[in-house]
């Protein structure tokens, strides 16, 4: 959950990589972008540090953008499979639609073009849901949270119901925003994000 509008991403590869490159790439939102955090404490790049060590030979590209909606991801998703042409899509976005109350129509059409051009690129998705703020009602909030389930299930991706799950809840853990996490609360969202994302490294 999010909604801070900037540019404040983090590569953690410049060039284009050879099609036998093992590469994640991550498509998100603040909440993948190491917000008010320094990088090297945001889950990403702990993902990065650990298939350093338990999976060599992998390459994490976080393509993320603090503000970034649906529509957007699915603007630049295209260049992005093209120049470095991921084993594996971690799609991360929704918060920012469902923060300024867009039409859920709209961001579950974009969510199913994302992992179906992943689709035709060859690339495994693992979709990672997120909930919003109990003051949206919960009609809007469990529209939200069906758009994953449902799409993961139709779309057969691999699925992370709620990236914060044991962090959101836990205000020892979040930043004064209440939206993201402290730099303490990034190694369980990783470890949530693991949990789904190994099997589909093999």
């Amino acid at each position: 959950m999010l909604f801070q509008i900037g540019l404040s991403g983090a590569a953690y590869a410049a060039a284009p990589v050879a099609a036998s490159t093992k590469t994640v790439l991550v498509l998100g939102d603040s909440l993948s972008a190491a917000h008010n955090i320094a990088v090297e404490q945001g889950w990403v790049h702990l993902l990065k540090v650990r298939l350093d060590q338990m999976e060599p030979g992998w390459t994490v590209i976080n393509a993320s953008i603090s503000g970034e909606t649906s529509l957007g991801g699915r603007n630049r998703l295209a260049d992005l499979l093209a120049k470095h042409q991921p084993s594996v899509l971690l799609l991360e976005l929704g918060a920012n639609d469902g923060l300024r109350g867009l039409p859920l129509a709209a961001l579950r059409d974009n969510l199913a073009a994302m992992i179906d051009a992943a689709g035709h690129a060859k690339t495994k998705v693992l979709l990672l849901g997120i909930e919003l703020p109990v003051n949206y009602g919960p009609q809007y909030r469990d529209g939200l949270r069906a758009i994953y389930a449902d799409l993961a299930k139709e779309k057969r991706a691999a699925l992370v119901p709620f990236l914060l799950q044991g962090v959101a809840t836990n205000q020892a853990l979040m930043q004064d925003d209440g939206l993201h996490p402290l730099a303490a609360g990034e190694p369980m969202v990783l470890d949530t994000v693991w949990a789904q994302l190994k099997p589909l490294l093999r």
